[in-house]
């Protein structure tokens, strides 16, 4: 950075990167030995990028929260501010007088814009403004096929993301351990994580949200630290079993940045080569594989910007999609008749989050069970999921629809009943999310429609009453499903 008044503060923009361990903006501010000024923005109005959903609100009022708290023990202040950030961001370099704003990057079309136009705004007036690397393993433009275009299949963008070599090491917290604000350093006004993104009160529906998580970088790590010492090793074996918990509940963490991709790749890569672990290879290649598909998802929506709003393949912009509100609310609540899929959307609904396994079934159901739009599942996943992610939503809608990039083929439909018989045989996911089927016999649970008589008369199940009957015949949906599919497959 040019060096210029060295008693001009340094102004750092958080954005998706609420943390500050291995955080490149605060490191490079802070190397300045200059007071350091930290903001964020909710930012509104038109070209902002898309507005946090309903989960993702109650996450942003804790994780600021923590942020915050952490800063202050450093004496550097966090502005919270609302609006555009054009305007709020010219406000405080001028409330200031900040010589510099740095900012980490990010990767949504609307994010670019903004920052592209701020970075040329500001420079012309002389203001230093840069942006670093920081959430990502690689830059999607430094991941390239031979002819120099994007990745479209998973698989050889990994290996040429792997081939690239080790990612860069994390760099720990340059934040030196005092109390109080450092000398010449300005507290401007700012409004309150309670008033940026207030807590829902009536009703009060985070219960589960409080109950399952722990949002702030402390809490990014203690996860990190939990699924080192007992999930990885069971990982690549459990991963795909909901009842298991072997998944390493990081997603929301890297979500908003409380821990870095490069943090997590250095810690499984570091833990799978203690030969006392017990870790191997498999275990450690499984999970950065879908650390990989994150980067694969900011790729695409890098290079296809309109990832989240149209098909990435343009045929299936004819495909015949039905509208039902009563189904998509079925859906919704988790009242389709079909257990696993309603155990999936009552666990989403309660903590935030969706076993992996279960979103694919629940994604597929939607799709091609009930032929709804793909974007209207995403946009509830978008509400509802603590890690409602521009890119990986997106990526994962199209991947299950078959519009996507290296997707799933149209053909390949989830069977709710096989699939909860096949990866949670015991009951034990299905029945804690579906308690009313609980008195069932394993026979019965993901297929009560079929159950005798007597036998739901013993579980105290009224099929249409205490539980829904299937609001579609899988045979016949799979058969509507297939149908629809042959009038694109051919098309253009």
């Amino acid at each position: 950075m040019p060096d210029t008044d060295r008693s001009a503060p340094i102004l750092v923009w958080f954005r998706d990167d609420l943390r500050l361990d291995d955080n490149p903006a605060l490191a490079a501010a802070l190397s300045q030995n200059r007071p350091v000024v930290a903001v964020y923005v909710r930012e509104d109005g038109s070209g902002a990028p898309r507005a946090p959903g309903g989960a993702s609100r109650w996450w942003l009022h804790h994780s600021l929260t923590r942020l915050s708290e952490s800063l202050a023990q450093a004496g550097v202040p966090l502005v919270l501010r609302r609006g555009a950030a054009h305007a709020i961001l010219q406000d405080l370099v001028a409330e200031t007088g900040a010589s510099h704003i740095l900012w980490n990057r990010r990767y949504d079309p609307s994010g670019i814009a903004v920052d592209t136009a701020l970075k040329a705004a500001f420079r012309a007036d002389g203001v230093v403004a840069e942006s670093f690397s920081a959430n990502l393993l690689a830059e999607p433009w430094d991941v390239a096929t031979g002819s120099g275009g994007p990745y479209r299949v998973f698989s050889p963008f990994f290996r040429a993301l792997v081939a690239r070599g080790e990612p860069a090491p994390p760099r720990p917290s340059a934040l030196p351990a005092e109390a109080g604000p450092r000398e010449g350093t300005a507290s401007p006004d700012s409004e309150t994580p309670a008033s940026l993104f207030p807590l829902p009160t009536r009703p009060d529906w985070a219960g589960g949200l409080r109950d399952t998580w722990e949002p702030g970088e402390a809490g990014a790590l203690r996860r990190l630290s939990a699924f080192l010492d007992d999930g990885l090793a069971r990982y690549a074996a459990q991963r795909d079993e909901p009842a298991s918990q072997a998944t390493s509940m990081l997603s929301p963490h890297l979500r908003f940045g409380e821990i870095s991709p490069r943090r997590i790749w250095h810690a499984v890569a570091h833990r799978g080569a203690d030969p006392s672990s017990g870790i191997g290879e498999r275990q450690v290649a499984k999970f950065q594989s879908e650390l990989g598909w994150r980067e694969f998802s900011y790729h695409l929506l890098f290079h296809f910007p309109d990832l989240g709003t149209a098909n990435f393949q343009p045929r299936f912009d004819a495909f015949p999609w039905r509208s039902d509100e009563m189904q998509l609310r079925a859906w919704t609540k988790g009242l389709t008749g079909y257990p696993l899929v309603d155990a999936g959307m009552r666990e989403l609904w309660h903590t935030g989050t969706m076993h992996n396994r279960v979103r694919m079934v629940a994604a597929s159901f939607l799709i091609k069970h009930l032929m709804l739009d793909w974007r209207q599942g995403e946009a509830w996943f978008w509400d509802t999921l603590v890690d409602a992610d521009p890119a990986n939503n997106a990526a994962s809608w199209q991947w299950v629809a078959g519009s996507g990039a290296d997707a799933a083929p149209y053909f390949r439909i989830f069977n709710p009943t096989t699939q909860g018989e096949k990866f949670d045989p015991d009951g034990d996911y299905t029945k804690r999310w579906v308690p009313e089927l609980s008195g069932l016999p394993p026979k019965y649970l993901f297929k009560p429609h079929e159950a005798p008589r007597e036998i739901l008369a013993q579980a105290g199940i009224r099929l249409g009453d205490t539980y829904p009957r299937p609001i579609v015949d899988h045979s016949t949906a799979r058969q509507r499903a297939l149908d629809a599919f042959q009038t694109i497959k051919n098309a253009a």
